[in-house]
């Protein structure tokens, strides 16, 4: 398609014009007015981060990249202070826009990253579907429209379909603004969303069940003491995982893998965890590791031995105290169940103040 541009407002409106890049259009040809190449360099510029154009001195001509602006790599743990810097731009509750949330499932999502203009890109399998390619809604300081246009254009270079897994509900309409989409609901993904200090004391009927738990715990244990997990009682830990039995599924074997790897590489990871000891010398009955991200407090693991009665109430109650206290969390984010009825009911059980719901969202 070769067009003829008498001045550079037509340029300029052309470059800003997102159909372009959604139907895929390449102008071969540009003809600007001998007067106005700076104002046309200027404009191309301008866009430069979301259309994908370079301007040739030589032919005067701005032409279409040849390859995609984003280039994914693998997530490392020297990654971290980057991407953490980043999720910190996130408004959203979600565990997925966390330290933990992205490195307990690489493995298992297999993500990629990217950053930007400031802003991060993962690209991974979709959550209920690790057949399919997708990618997470991106953050950072790139307006959403932008940022989804670069998606767009790595999708359209390798032959995939611009496909978004775990988008948080509230934002769902920016990113499917513009476009025809479709939306389904993540029914076994959800995050688990709880009052702080309601996990921090236990008070109300509604508690009745977990406060007898935690209550006779302390009966039969009177030394039971809450301690910071440290680096020097992590063999300890790693001992005390091991030993807990696990279930044999696909969620559950990466979950420990992953657990396992966060205790090996604690110190690199913006992470508070604590350990449940039936005496100050005594042996672990449960451990617990969390992230704290302005109000909210996301449990990333909480692990605890079963045959201890109200092992894990207690570390539950003692952990939301210990950090509503330190950092005036409101909210504690005890994450999914991926479909696990037995972890559904557990969570449940302690009365979620609301659920975050996540969709796939894919832009037709």
């Amino acid at each position: 398609m070769a067009l003829s541009i008498g001045s550079v407002a037509a340029v300029e409106q052309i470059t800003k014009t997102k159909g372009c890049l959604n139907h895929r259009v390449c102008f071969s040809v540009l003809i600007v007015k001998k007067n106005d190449y700076s104002r046309f360099n200027q404009a191309i510029d301008t866009e430069n981060m979301y259309y994908p154009f370079t301007y040739s001195t030589i032919s005067k001509k701005p032409i279409r990249r040849s390859q995609p602006r984003l280039g994914f790599s693998p997530i490392t743990l020297s990654d971290i202070p980057a991407i953490n810097r980043v999720l910190r731009k996130s408004t959203s509750r979600t565990c997925d826009y966390t330290i933990g949330g992205i490195y307990m499932w690489i493995d298992y999502f297999k993500y990629e990253h990217c950053i930007i203009g400031d802003t991060l890109f993962i690209k991974g399998l979709t959550e209920n579907d690790r057949s399919t390619t997708a990618f997470s809604l991106p953050i950072g300081a790139m307006p959403t429209g932008k940022a989804v246009g670069l998606i767009e254009e790595y999708c359209a270079a390798h032959g995939l379909r611009p496909r978004f897994s775990a988008i948080p509900e509230e934002q769902v309409e920016h990113l499917i603004a513009g476009h025809r989409s479709t939306v389904e609901l993540l029914t076994d993904w959800a995050d688990y969303i709880y009052n702080a200090n309601e996990l921090a004391t236990l008070t109300g009927k509604k508690f009745n069940k977990k406060r007898n738990h935690v209550n006779r715990f302390t009966a039969e244990h009177p030394e039971a003491t809450l301690l910071p997990l440290t680096a020097d009682i992590i063999p300890e830990v790693l001992d005390f995982l091991m030993f807990l039995e696990h279930d044999n599924t696909d969620t559950a074997r990466a979950e420990l893998a992953q657990v396992a790897q966060v205790l090996d590489n604690y110190a690199a990871y913006p992470f508070e965890g604590a350990v449940l000891r039936l005496s100050p010398q005594g042996p672990i009955a449960a451990f617990t590791i969390g992230e704290v991200i302005d109000d909210t407090l996301y449990l990333h693991i909480e692990k605890m031995d079963h045959g201890i009665t109200g092992a894990g109430e207690t570390v539950n109650k003692l952990f939301a105290a210990k950090m509503t206290a330190k950092h005036g969390i409101a909210y504690i984010n005890r994450e999914e169940d991926c479909g696990d009825p037995g972890l559904r009911q557990a969570k449940l059980s302690y009365n979620p103040a609301f659920m975050l719901n996540k969709y796939n969202v894919i832009l037709d």
